[in-house]
């Protein structure tokens, strides 16, 4: 990944774009380049460095058999979420982050364990045996566990890391993670506070494509990192 051709690549996804200059945070000044028709420019050489820090970090993260829970409920972000969450076989928040995910991390398992249940009830002759009216109440809390909690299937314990779109928005999620002592990596936008996240990427986080460029190269780090762990055992 050479700087000029990540360069160009930012350029054209509009991550240099940041918020309104009457919105900003006096704390992202490090990381803003000029001012352009009421818009803060962010410095492209600050994305870079932010992000070659966190590619870093979350490999080695990846490589130790660290499991990284990736969050961003905003509708720009919640496909890019799920698909790249996946693909690098993380733990991920897309829909709305539940009070308690870290730091009621029990509750949390136990919710889990009865959407398995659901799912079991759902799936065998067992819910012709319950009323119609049941049955869609049975399937309304399903789909509602489902949508909250799907992503959270693959974290046996607390993730090691959190990777986060928009800091701000999921603030409930960073206050979790600093209160538990769990370094957070952000795409952090110019309306944000960069004290409150570990490693940040300076960029814009209300754009589809902005959003997905740093997340897809994020998760190719930890694709990288989880190849160099030995084949399981037979």
């Amino acid at each position: 990944m050479s700087a000029p051709v990540l360069l160009n690549d930012l350029v054209e996804a509009g991550v240099h774009f940041g918020h309104r200059s009457s919105r900003w945070n006096p704390k992202m000044r490090p990381y803003i380049f000029a001012k352009k028709n009421l818009i803060h420019i962010i410095d492209l050489r600050q994305t870079i460095r932010g992000l070659l820090q966190a590619r870093k970090y979350l490999s080695q993260v990846a490589a130790n058999s660290g499991l990284v829970l990736i969050v961003g409920t905003k509708r720009q972000a919640t496909d890019t979420i799920e698909r790249e969450a996946k693909r690098c076989g993380m733990p991920f928040v897309s829909d709305r982050w539940l009070g308690g995910t870290l730091t009621n991390f029990r509750t949390i398992r136990s919710r889990l364990t009865h959407l398995e249940q659901l799912e079991e009830i759902r799936s065998s002759e067992q819910i012709a045996t319950y009323s119609k009216k049941m049955q869609s109440k049975l399937n309304r809390e399903y789909r509602k566990m489902f949508r909250n909690l799907n992503g959270l299937r693959t974290m046996s314990r607390l993730p090691e890391c959190l990777l986060i779109v928009d800091p701000k928005k999921e603030k409930n999620a960073v206050r979790e993670a600093r209160k538990l002592g769990i370094p957070t990596v952000a795409l952090i936008d110019t309306d944000s506070d960069p004290d409150e996240v570990d490693i940040p990427i300076p960029g814009n986080d209300d754009s589809i494509r902005s959003i997905e460029l740093i997340i897809t190269r994020l998760a190719d780090a930890m694709l990288e990192g989880k190849s160099t762990l030995p084949p399981p055992k037979e």
